[in-house]
């Protein structure tokens, strides 16, 4: 009854709404999908690295290199930032947002392999589970640095 005096949006706001909501949301879930592929770069590099180099410097390492394949494939698939005529500049900002992920990236693998899980008593492929734990970790900021500044138009 009291849904008659509540004022009527026009069928043409909330269809822009929408819109923009699938817009926000399809690209979101392109970022989490290239994410993950570019995350599981990481891990596996960061595994093969940890044959022949320390964990810590594995993980940093390995980070780059994922890096640099999330930027290819959000630039390719994500953020529609193919036609900017500067790559370079979006790389740079890119690895700008990635410097601060970073940070939050190895506090969270290292802080866990070497405080946390000992604590638990959890050794069942500790690395390899903190470093996904880490890994996943800045998924929204990044997101949000990348849209905004990484990728402006």
């Amino acid at each position: 009854m009291i849904r008659h005096f509540l004022p009527r949006k026009s069928p043409e706001f909330v269809g822009a709404q929408d819109t923009a909501r699938k817009v926000r949301t399809s690209q979101f879930t392109r970022f989490l999908v290239t994410g993950g592929i570019s995350a599981g770069v990481n891990v596996l590099t960061r595994w093969l690295l940890n044959f022949v180099l320390g964990y810590a410097l594995a993980v940093a390492l390995a980070y780059i290199v994922g890096m640099t394949v999330a930027f290819i494939l959000a630039r390719m698939f994500v953020f529609d930032a193919r036609s900017s005529n500067n790559p370079g500049g979006q790389y740079a900002r890119f690895a700008l947002i990635n410097v601060l992920a970073f940070a939050q990236v190895w506090i969270v693998s290292v802080g866990l392999v070497r405080y946390i899980f000992p604590a638990m008593r959890l050794s069942w492929h500790a690395e390899t589970i903190a470093h996904i734990i880490g890994v996943v970790s800045p998924v929204v900021t990044s997101y949000f640095g990348h849209r905004h500044f990484s990728f402006r138009q």
